[in-house]
Order: C-alpha cells, then sequence, then structure tokens
C-alpha cells in the first residue's frame, strides 16, 4: 500500500513542516510525491466525503456496483461499542488532503467560503518542505503550477469574475502571463507601479516575500478604501530569522499580519499535524501505531497552538498511551525548543 503523504514528509524532516473538509477532489493517492519536474494534471471534482487517505479505499474497493434495491434496503447489523470507536477513529483523519494538489483545492474552497461570507483579508499556509525549499530544479514551477490551481479552483467557486493574481516579481508574472495564455485571471507583480486595477475583485498574492512588505502593505491599504475588496496571501513568506531586522519592523510586520485570518494551515510534525480549515477549528493530530499512515486527533481548538500547546498535548496524549509514548514527547519536546529558538533570534 502507498504511504500517505505527511508519514512520507514527517520521515524527510524532523523539524517544522503540515497540514477542510471541503468540496474537493479525491484523489488516488500515489505516494510519494512526484519529483517537481512532473507536471501537475488537474482533477475532477467530487463530494468531500470521497476524501480519504490512501488507506481509507481499501473498504470500498471489493463493492459490487450491481446489487439491486434490496441491498440497500437491508437492516443495519447491530453496532458493538468497540465498533462504534473504531469507526470514529477511522474518521478522525477524513478532513487530512490525500495529496498536495488536493491540499491546494481544499485551500482554495476555504478561502473561497471565507471572502464569500464577508472575509477580507485570508492567509493560505503549506508549510511543506516541497513548497518551502526551492532551490532544486523545477521547484518554482511547480509552485507557480499550484498556484494557478489555487486561483482558478478560487474563482469556480465565488462568484468574482476579475481576480488578480500579484506574483513576487515582473519577470515572474510576464513569463507566467506568456504560457498560461488562457488563464482565467489578471497578472501583475509587487514591484508594478500599478498592481491592482479598479476593476479587480479579488487580489490573490502570491508567495510574497518578506523583502517586499512595504509594497504588501501598500496594496492592501489600497484594496481596504472603498469599496473594500478581499486580499489572500498564498503561502506567505513574510517572516524572516534575519537578525539584523530592527524590532520596530518587526512589531509592525505582527501587527500587520494580525489582521489577516489564517483560513487554511497544514504542518506535518515529526509525530503528527497541525491542520486547520475554514470554518473549522484548529486540530493537533498524532500518528496511529494502530494503523500506519493514519492519524488519530489529539485536540481541536479555537486558536493556533503555539509549540508550548503542542507539546503538552503529546504529553497527554503519551501518558494515555500504553505504547511509545517516549517518541511523541520527543517529538514534541524537539518542535518546542526549535521554535522557542526561532522566537528567541526573532524578537
Amino acid at each position: 500500500m502507498a504511504s500517505s503523504y505527511l508519514a512520507t514528509t514527517s520521515a524527510t524532516t524532523t523539524t517544522t513542516t503540515i497540514l477542510c473538509s471541503a468540496r474537493s477532489t479525491p484523489f488516488t493517492p500515489s505516494f510519494p510525491f512526484p519529483p517537481p519536474l512532473l507536471p501537475i494534471h488537474v482533477h475532477q471534482r467530487a463530494p468531500a466525503a470521497n476524501m480519504r487517505t490512501c488507506s481509507k479505499f481499501e473498504r470500498f474497493e471489493g463493492s459490487d456496483s450491481s446489487l439491486g434495491d434490496e441491498t440497500i434496503q437491508k437492516q443495519p447489523e447491530l453496532v458493538t461499542p468497540q465498533q462504534q470507536q473504531q469507526l470514529q477513529q477511522e474518521d478522525d483523519d477524513s478532513d487530512l488532503p490525500s495529496d498536495l494538489e488536493g491540499a491546494v483545492r481544499q485551500s482554495s474552497v476555504a478561502s473561497a467560503s471565507f471572502v464569500s461570507s464577508g472575509g477580507m483579508r485570508a492567509i493560505v499556509e503549506l508549510l511543506i518542505p516541497q513548497l518551502q525549499f526551492l532551490d532544486e530544479e523545477g521547484a518554482q514551477g511547480e509552485l507557480w503550477e499550484l498556484s494557478r490551481i489555487f486561483i482558478e479552483t478560487l474563482r469556480e467557486e465565488t462568484t468574482f469574475q476579475r481576480i488578480k493574481a500579484v506574483f513576487p516579481d515582473a519577470g515572474a508574472a510576464a513569463l507566467l502571463k506568456y504560457r498560461w495564455k488562457d488563464a482565467t485571471f489578471g497578472f501583475s507583480s509587487l514591484s508594478d507601479r500599478k498592481p491592482v486595477d479598479n476593476e479587480d475583485e479579488l487580489v490573490v498574492m502570491v508567495v510574497p516575500d518578506y523583502q517586499m512588505l512595504e509594497y504588501v502593505e501598500r496594496i492592501a491599504s489600497h484594496l481596504s478604501n472603498e469599496p473594500p475588496r478581499p486580499l489572500i496571501m498564498w503561502n506567505p513568506r513574510l517572516i524572516s530569522e534575519d537578525v539584523g531586522v530592527g524590532f520596530n519592523v518587526r512589531k509592525l510586520r505582527r501587527y500587520f499580519l494580525s489582521t489577516f485570518t489564517v483560513v487554511y494551515s497544514m504542518k506535518p510534525l515529526p509525530a503528527g499535524a497541525v491542520f486547520r480549515c475554514y470554518p473549522g477549528l484548529w486540530k493537533v493530530f498524532y500518528d496511529d501505531k494502530e494503523r500506519p499512515n493514519r492519524y488519530l486527533l489529539a485536540k481541536e481548538q479555537p486558536i493556533r497552538p503555539d509549540a508550548e500547546d503542542i507539546e503538552i498535548i503529546f504529553g497527554d496524549v503519551a501518558e494515555k498511551s500504553e505504547k511509545g509514548p517516549s517518541f511523541l514527547v520527543r517529538a514534541a519536546g524537539m518542535f518546542s525548543s526549535l521554535n522557542r529558538f526561532m522566537k528567541a533570534i526573532s524578537k
């Protein structure tokens, strides 16, 4: 059986890495993900109930579609408490996407739900090494293709007809506009003299960089004017560990980011994952020792869990578990130590 994407990601890194129910595509998992050079294929979407990790498809593969109506009308079997608990566990990770493209589409549906309900500023973050480290050949090309899937799905899920995609630099915007002649959205860059037109109804900033924060804030301020228009930052990189950045700059950046709502976040951990999909709560998952490549829900809460929260949550899980608590505690401790270090150098 193919292994799940989160499990693969966790194996490749022991630091920080991620993870709505939504109208998203059921994907036939092919794990691990293909290398960045392979093209990304767009699949038709289907009800979110079919989105499962690969091991969840097994119990449906043997079904016979030729059965008559009498099969549907059969009396359901009695379910024991033990079976009911097992079924509940099987649904614990039903929100998690099956692959990276599925995560991108989920994030788009979540963003559409947010702006359709009146939200103005949103952040989508896919904290996955594949999208964070772009030095490998073809990595940026894959990133642009995923951003296109996000924007076009967003257009399908909303009533906005004029969506503007703002890319980090003029070179990338010009190249993609040339390649994607059939794109259903507009192109610009952060450094353009007029990146947003009055006719634009919704703006998506694709991986805005911290070095362009001044331009990002200027566009956000412009979109706040009457009539206000929604702004979505897709995988922003506005946080820098550069010690040379002054305290006032960091304070202004934190205030600016606090005006946004994180509508989608996926972050794999060494022994689990942190996940949020609007309008759902923040969820912390941990590895299911009884079912490889599956996850159990440890806790859900209305605010983002920080490193200390995750350490406490994993510690509680370890105390209740009879098997392998030490790894959970070590993983949580390592994650907490790393985050404390990053906080210290960013003050």
